[in-house]
């Protein structure tokens, strides 16, 4: 009795603690700015000490720069990037009236505007259309749900403009075969059947996965997979590898998936201003690791104030409830706190271990990996991940600032490898062309995958292309 008396104490202690974390690690500097100001203004139990303090180690810091303690490089490590937190003074723009220097400015853009999904798809397929179907294909793109599929019957958009059917059926397929693919398809089983079409053009596709989506994907959805082996008349472990398969290529909601720079789900509209994180170069030729500083919203340490711990014990008994409640959630965000900075530290000194050569050089040597891959090597869930990456900005050493979502962009080294292609050419490649140029270095992709990444970066078709002189195109 006594061992589950402490386990249903412990119990919600775990989940509050869980779910405050998960919060909290969702959150941009910003944002956790301020919840940690409305806190304080709120919770007597909380309070921020003066005095600059490491919010990792909790020294004293410097009059200026970050830590010495955690921002010093260790030789045993010399590998590795530094990865520490500091305090968000150290990152304010100039007061009011200072300018930056020549120097100081940056190479890019400072915000990153989002498009819609619809503005998205249409500038990819726009080369593609006639000045006749382009009314069609803006009929069809606004009528999409929120999960990337078309909410209105063909044969209705057919009467509404007064063209046959297989007109507008023409336009659905172009958009079909846009990214995110499968999106603008009248239902699920068609979005997952797109998708295993151009699929099954650059890898091989088992045998009965059409007939699964088509037949039975209401027993994938809850992975019945005794039913599946009965209905497909396969051993039950070939339906789990089969139900895997579909699970891990195929999504049959397109506007859920992460598409464009980055993740469109979101519900407001996302700009870039300051930055979450800072990688820059360290200033030693000997030593050429990068330096990784993670933005911490206040500069001191947030604890839980003594007087009003010593208060608790002397509280009234009418009292005493709210003022212990008090106390659980302080200790309970400052304990969040530093398994936010942790598991921020853990992912960014992965993430720019492995895309080193990405932040230096550019897009053309990002290493393609998923959330999932990654979560796998933390031994943290995928959700986790994702929450850590969600509206989060980089910047890095050359000033840029870009979503850390970009580095998940698993397209972005081919797309960048397509568009120098392009730009080096001497006469109009067909896609066929491009997609063999790329395979010799490495790329195997369609011919369609070609035209998709080609619309995303605005280029036209070669027909289109004759007239463009090269020097244009590159401008």
């Amino acid at each position: 009795m006594l061992i589950q008396r402490q386990t249903s104490s412990l119990r919600p202690l775990t989940t509050a603690h869980l779910a405050q974390t998960m919060t909290l690690l969702e959150l941009t500097s910003e944002e956790l700015r301020a919840k940690i100001d409305a806190a304080l203004a709120s919770n007597p139990a909380l309070e921020l000490l003066e005095d600059p303090r490491c919010p990792h180690c909790h020294r004293l810091l410097p009059p200026r720069g970050p830590c010495p303690t955690c921002s010093a490089p260790q030789k045993f490590q010399n590998d590795e990037p530094i990865v520490f937190v500091s305090p968000r003074q150290d990152f304010l723009p100039p007061s009011a009236g200072q300018r930056l220097t020549d120097e100081e400015l940056p190479s890019e853009e400072w915000a990153a505007a989002k498009e819609d999904l619809p503005t998205y798809v249409f500038r990819q397929i726009a080369p593609e259309l006639s000045v006749e179907d382009r009314p069609l294909a803006a009929h069809l793109l606004t009528s999409l749900d929120e999960d990337g599929l078309l909410g209105v019957p063909l044969i209705e958009i057919a009467r509404y403009h007064h063209v046959p059917l297989g007109r507008v059926q023409e336009v659905q397929r172009l958009i079909q075969h846009a990214d995110p693919l499968g999106v603008g398809s009248s239902s699920p089983q068609e979005a997952l059947k797109i998708q295993l079409e151009v699929l099954a053009e650059t890898r091989p596709i088992p045998p009965l996965a059409l007939t699964a989506v088509d037949t039975c994907l209401d027993l994938l959805s809850r992975r019945a997979y005794t039913e599946l082996s009965r209905k497909l008349h396969i051993s039950t472990n070939q339906a789990i590898k089969l139900a895997a398969f579909i699970g891990e290529n195929l999504n049959p909601f397109p506007g859920r998936a992460h598409w464009g720079d980055f993740d469109q789900a979101a519900d407001h509209i996302q700009t870039y201003q300051n930055p979450d994180i800072i990688i820059s170069e360290l200033d030693d030729e000997q030593d050429p690791r990068l330096v990784v500083e993670i933005v911490s919203p206040y500069a001191g340490s947030l604890r839980i104030n003594p007087l009003f711990r010593q208060a608790i014990s002397q509280a009234p008994s009418d009292k005493t409830e709210a003022w212990q409640s008090e106390m659980d959630e302080a200790v309970l965000l400052v304990k969040c706190l530093q398994q936010r900075n942790h598991t921020l530290v853990r992912l960014m000194k992965r993430l720019v271990s492995l895309q080193h050569a990405f932040i230096l050089y550019g897009d053309a040597h990002l290493i393609p990996i998923t959330r999932a891959q990654l979560s796998v090597e933390l031994q943290v869930h995928e959700s986790t991940i994702s929450r850590a990456v969600s509206g989060k900005a980089v910047q890095l050493p050359n000033r840029k600032i870009i979503p850390l979502s970009k580095w998940f962009d698993r397209s972005l080294n081919i797309r960048t490898a397509l568009v120098k292609i392009i730009a080096e050419e001497r006469y109009p490649l067909s896609d066929t062309q491009i997609a063999e140029r790329l395979e010799e270095q490495g790329y195997i992709i369609a011919r369609r995958t070609v035209a998709k990444y080609r619309s995303i970066e605005g280029i036209l078709p070669a027909r289109l292309r004759h007239s463009t002189p090269v020097a244009m195109r590159n401008e």
